[in-house]
């Protein structure tokens, strides 16, 4: 006979920060181990298939890589953004002395980046993608951030996540 789960089990890991960085982590790994393996054809092919559905004349149907890429990103911004505007309004960075270190160096992790692409891409077909670069992505410094829990200070954390929105937003405004 099968025992029975207690729900606040499955409540207490998802409330945890610790479990998304896991999360996070093995989701890596495992695309990493099917991207060099024989699977990668066929992974590539489902994620090209298109999903969708129909409300009367709306239909919205996109690719799941689409799906991924632009759904679940607008939903991890909205709830990034979330948290910066309660640590603008009353956090970390309620003041601009604050607020000023992550910004600045958002903009120096923006500008090096195009600086070292330029330089090496000058005078070729492609010197004019060096906002590319520019959005550089630390999902994973706050996954570690968040795995290692309380033996990092919040502010770290905070300061982590200002730097992201401010160097993807400044990135977007390029692109």
């Amino acid at each position: 006979m099968a025992e029975k789960i207690n729900p606040s089990v499955f409540k207490n890991f998802f409330n945890s920060e610790k479990n998304g960085g896991m999360i996070l982590m093995v989701c890596v790994v495992v695309s990493l181990a099917i991207a060099n393996s024989s699977f990668a054809d066929g992974f590539s092919n489902l994620l090209n298939s298109s999903l969708g559905f129909n409300i009367g004349t709306i239909a919205i149907h996109y690719s799941i890589s689409a799906w991924i890429n632009d759904g679940l990103m607008a939903i991890f911004f909205l709830l990034v953004g979330l948290e910066i505007k309660r640590e603008l309004i009353e956090g970390e960075l309620s003041s601009v002395q604050k607020a000023s270190l992550p910004v600045l160096a958002a903009i120096g992790g923006m500008l090096v980046p195009a600086a070292i692409y330029f330089i090496f891409n000058r005078s070729t077909a492609t010197a004019g993608g060096w906002g590319i670069p520019m959005a550089t992505d630390i999902a994973f410094a706050l996954a570690i951030i968040a795995m290692l829990g309380k033996n990092v200070p919040g502010s770290l954390k905070i300061f982590l996540a200002a730097l992201a929105i401010a160097g993807d937003l400044g990135a977007i405004l390029v692109i």
